[in-house]
């Protein structure tokens, strides 16, 4: 069972990580469509150099601070219980586990940019941030905790969005000069960041359907048709996030191309025609 402020930080990471794909990979492309290439992370340009990395700290500092409310605060340091792993607080031993995946790939990251002891290629690094969503993706599928009805069909679009996640960082190894692949990658993470936001309030604050409730650890629906109910309204709402992330990327393209266009930008769309 989780909590509101459990997906509130992770989806906090996500989102913030996801927009700012889509944004750099679509400027990336207007830009100079000839010579893009696949990022598993993008560098923040300008403000003398200070700003580069700054997604990858982000992605360091989120996933270890996720780590310590999960693994200090949460357990209160209470790891076993008479030599024996604490089966009270397994739930958020996996979600560290987890955190720790993005945190060592964060720290690889920049390792590999900023020093010359690991130079590894854009394609070993997005085989690593894949690693990382396999993680995740095996945490929510074998769960330890037993996601039943309401709460568990909300898991199940979770684990769908990140497998979309783990597909297209392996297709960005595999096409590095693709541009669909490396936009598809920006928004399927902001689809993850959106829904951890989505099941937040849906499930743990003022969005609970009607007939559905939180009892202790669990979500109650009296009926089953208030159980239906509950998973027709998170068809709708995953319906109207992938709506909206859609039209978001649609207007920053047009937006990007109109201030940052490349005159090679019509010329190739113009062959492709």
């Amino acid at each position: 069972m989780g909590s509101f402020i459990g997906h509130i930080l992770p989806g906090t990471l996500f989102l913030l990580v996801g927009v700012w794909h889509i944004w750099s990979c679509v400027v990336r492309y207007v830009s100079n469509p000839m010579s893009f290439r696949v990022r598993v992370w993008c560098p923040v340009l300008g403000f003398g150099g200070r700003l580069k990395y700054l997604e990858l700290y982000l992605i360091v500092i989120g996933s270890f601070l996720d780590l310590c409310v999960e693994l200090l605060i949460a357990t209160r340091l209470e790891f076993f219980v008479h030599g024996v792993l604490n089966s009270v607080y397994m739930n958020n031993f996996e979600h560290s586990g987890m955190l720790i995946m993005f945190f060592i790939f964060g720290v690889i990251s920049l390792l590999s940019e900023k020093t010359s002891c690991l130079p590894l290629p854009e394609g070993a690094l997005c085989l690593i941030a894949a690693t990382a969503f396999c993680a995740e993706y095996l945490l929510f599928y074998f769960h330890s905790t037993t996601h039943m009805g309401l709460e568990g069909y909300y898991h199940l679009i979770l684990v769908l969005l990140i497998s979309l996640c783990v597909l297209s960082t392996v297709a960005g190894a595999l096409f590095p000069t693709s541009f669909p692949v490396d936009l598809c990658s920006g928004i399927a993470i902001t689809l993850q960041g959106l829904w951890f936001y989505q099941t937040a309030f849906t499930l743990y604050g003022p969005m609970m359907p009607t007939g559905c409730r939180l009892k202790g650890d669990f979500i109650l629906c009296h009926l089953m048709n208030h159980q239906v109910r509950g998973e027709l309204l998170a068809n709708f709402q995953l319906f109207a996030n992938v709506f909206g992330v859609l039209v978001a990327v649609v207007a920053s393209y047009g937006f990007a191309a109109s201030r940052f266009g490349h005159p090679d930008l019509r010329r190739l769309h113009a062959a492709e025609d």
